[in-house]
């Protein structure tokens, strides 16, 4: 697997981004996180202003620009993407001190005769021009399909999509198959943020083909509906499950488990993998002490109460909805943890609590994909 360099996303540090409420744009902003790096948003199109504009890309180390048009009648998607890019390079020469390196997301479509394509090689032409002007490093990614958790279905790419409908029960089809280049959301960001380097993004891509995505799709839902969880030992599977389970939060959190009881006591599976390394813990937790606090990008964590109560509670990061489960050892349930949501299990009962924790990974202390959130 491509390391990740966490020395040029060290603590600390702010950015400049565009995109901010879009897709990979909030994957972006998750991955900053990990390094507790600070972007500063900045509005496009009709809403930009140039003095905030200013003010966002100066003192900053680098400006992200993902903002840009891609459904939209022919003439607002070229217009629109080259008006973004003039926008960001006024401001980046109205800046005393701007960022020493422009990331853009640009496409691998760039240049290959659509309307879109064309449109997003004249933005990065117009961000390469003003990046060599004051001698800022600019880099230039070419991203490919890409998917992960959260996607828009029928928008953002036809893993959503698939994700989206096996989850409510239905049967996609495959209309044109054709080999695709799949790039995981958080591989982009990490891409976009320089924690990956330019030279390792072929190496985090994957190919694969429609009919093929849609059966690992397929296979993963139909061992995950039981509370199974499917091998998922290589990275581009575990992101798929990942991106697949963010489209089942409603239907399968939690996952009850069948508890079986006579006089001896009382026996429950707490979970069934199909393959791959995993890591099971227990923990005691005294009466009003709280465990977690903290998100994962990448880890699949199961938390299953075995004696005691809880309350188990969870939010999707740059949100302010909080989802809370009530769990008791006597009715076991077994609740998945979705990627990139904070969450925390609290002893709401008199006695010890008792959880069982698992993960499908072995602990890394050296990367350990744990990133302290409050719920």
């Amino acid at each position: 697997m491509t390391e990740i360099n966490k020395l040029q996303t060290t603590g600390g540090h702010e950015v400049a981004l565009t995109g901010a409420r879009g897709f990979l744009g909030w994957h972006a902003k998750v991955a900053l996180r990990e390094s507790n790096t600070f972007a500063r948003e900045i509005p496009v199109g009709t809403n930009f202003d140039l003095k905030s504009a200013t003010n966002a890309v100066t003192g900053v180390s680098r400006l992200i620009h993902i903002a840009g048009v891609n459904r939209a009648t022919d003439n607002e998607v070229q217009d629109g993407n080259v008006l973004f890019a003039k926008q960001i390079a006024e401001a980046l020469r109205n800046s005393e001190s701007p960022p020493s390196v422009i990331a853009y997301a640009n496409s691998s479509q760039a240049g290959n005769g659509t309307v879109y394509g064309e449109a997003k090689a004249k933005a990065g032409d117009i961000l390469a021009s003003v990046a060599s002007e004051l001698d800022l490093k600019y880099v230039d990614l070419r991203l490919p399909n890409l998917f992960g958790e959260h996607g828009r279905p029928f928008y953002n790419a036809v893993t959503a999509t698939f994700s989206h409908l096996l989850a409510r029960g239905e049967a996609p089809t495959v209309e044109h198959d054709k080999q695709l280049t799949l790039l995981h959301a958080q591989n982009a960001a990490d891409l976009l943020t320089g924690a990956a380097s330019e030279e390792s993004q072929s190496a985090l891509e994957i190919k694969e083909t429609v009919s093929g995505l849609l059966s690992r799709l397929t296979g993963f839902a139909d061992i995950y509906q039981t509370g199974e969880i499917p091998d998922i030992t290589n990275r581009f599977d575990r992101d798929l499950f990942n991106t697949y389970r963010s489209f089942t939060f409603d239907s399968l959190t939690p996952i009850s488990l069948a508890r079986h009881a006579d006089n001896r006591g009382a026996f429950f599976e707490i979970i069934r993998s199909h393959g791959g390394s995993g890591q099971s813990s227990f923990s005691t937790t005294v009466p009003g002490i709280t465990r977690g606090d903290h998100f994962h990008r990448r880890k699949v964590e199961r938390f299953t109460v075995l004696a005691g109560q809880a309350t188990i509670a969870m939010r999707r990061l740059f949100t302010e909805e909080v989802h809370t489960f009530e769990v008791t050892g006597d009715t076991p349930m077994a609740i998945d943890m979705p990627t990139m949501w904070a969450h925390k299990i609290t002893n709401t009962g008199d006695d010890l609590l008792y959880t069982s924790f698992w993960t499908n990974d072995i602990f890394d202390p050296v990367n350990p994909d744990t990133i302290a959130e409050r719920v």
